[in-house]
């Protein structure tokens, strides 16, 4: 057992919350213990209570209590589950692009981006095959629904998951987006700025979530509701049945493009959340379907995502391929992923 010692946060250590600084320098002491310490007033910061979710400043002094040794809470830590070996090659074989700083996924489409409702497979869990000699796996700094593909950033350290955070909050990244959807929009170039508020019905941990639409107009006037704004490029149609369109989302709220192009009634071919039932060939509770040959699944992929690199400060563009039913439903209409331009809403910045 150590003694009651009081470290002071140093440069570099500060604006985290205390548990993740506990974390980094007594990694051997788990979550509850951390929380218990401090409901107990055992930790403190400049004399004070405080909360595991307590955010420290440099120069906070930190009163941390006795701790056992790490052999100690070895013995009665349990195992933490390891990734398989298959798990490990999958999730490596989905890296489009790294450097020392950062760590660029093509993200499988049907896998959680975290753990939720019963999900125990997921990119952040199998991040830890994603170390590549580093001493902490690498942090999710923005999500994709669990049945969206396409380019997901990991920052590989934490002063890189602050600087990639702030850069996707303040709008600094641009990313495109392709789906599949059911009729062609018009006009061919357009942007949608209906509001979304959440939806009732969906469950305590946000199992079956659905936004609601809700016109400019009625907004401010209701409650919950949050600006969304995406700009949208058909590219190429088949007749008047469907069309391979470019989405750029502006904001970037829950299930935002799913539900823009589903409010102005194209929605997402296998979105079985915003497909509704009233498009032609449609099975229920299948949502927007083409039938035929064309995959149930949802037809919406992150295409690219381009940043200013926080520490070169050069402009990155990082490109993932079609998934394997996207590809085939490119394939059947005859569209190979060349044929679109890079930045289809050049006309629009």
């Amino acid at each position: 057992m150590s003694r009651v010692q009081t470290v002071t946060v140093g440069p570099g250590d500060g604006d985290q919350r205390l548990d993740r600084w506990m974390k980094r320098h007594f990694p051997h002491v788990p979550q509850g213990r951390i929380e218990k310490m401090c409901r107990k007033g055992e930790i403190r910061v400049d004399g004070g209570r405080v909360k595991a979710s307590t955010r420290l400043a440099v120069g906070n002094q930190v009163r941390v209590p006795p701790l056992p040794e790490p052999e100690e809470m070895a013995k009665t830590a349990p195992a933490k589950p390891k990734v398989s070996e298959a798990d490990s090659k999958l999730i490596q074989s989905c890296v489009l692009w790294k450097d020392d700083h950062i760590i660029a996924l093509n993200k499988p489409p049907g896998m959680p981006t975290q753990g939720g409702s019963k999900q125990t497979r997921h990119v952040d869990g199998l991040a830890e095959a994603l170390k590549f000699g580093f001493d902490e796996k690498p942090r999710l700094v923005h999500r994709l629904d669990k049945d969206t593909s396409g380019v997901l950033l990991l920052a590989r350290t934490r002063e890189m998951a602050q600087a990639l955070t702030a850069a996707i909050r303040h709008k600094e990244t641009r990313k495109i987006y392709w789906a599949l959807v059911a009729g062609v929009p018009t006009p061919y170039l357009g942007e949608i700025k209906y509001g979304l508020v959440k939806a009732g019905g969906h469950g305590k941990g946000g199992e079956g979530e659905k936004m609601r639409a809700i016109h400019p107009r009625e907004i401010d006037s209701t409650p919950g509701a949050k600006r969304a704004h995406t700009l949208y490029a058909t590219l190429y149609r088949v007749a008047g049945r469907a069309s391979w369109v470019a989405m750029e989302p502006v904001t970037g709220r829950t299930h935002q493009l799913r539900a823009h192009m589903a409010e102005i009634g194209h929605p997402i071919i296998g979105d079985g959340k915003y497909g509704g039932s009233g498009q032609e060939n449609l099975g229920d509770g299948w949502g927007a379907q083409l039938g035929g040959i064309i995959s149930k699944k949802l037809h919406l992929h992150a295409r690219s995502m381009t940043f200013l690199h926080p520490v070169t400060k050069k402009p990155v563009t990082v490109t993932a391929p079609l998934p394997d039913h996207m590809a085939q439903s490119w394939e059947t209409f005859g569209w190979t992923e060349d044929l679109a331009a890079d930045d289809p809403f050049e006309e629009l910045h």
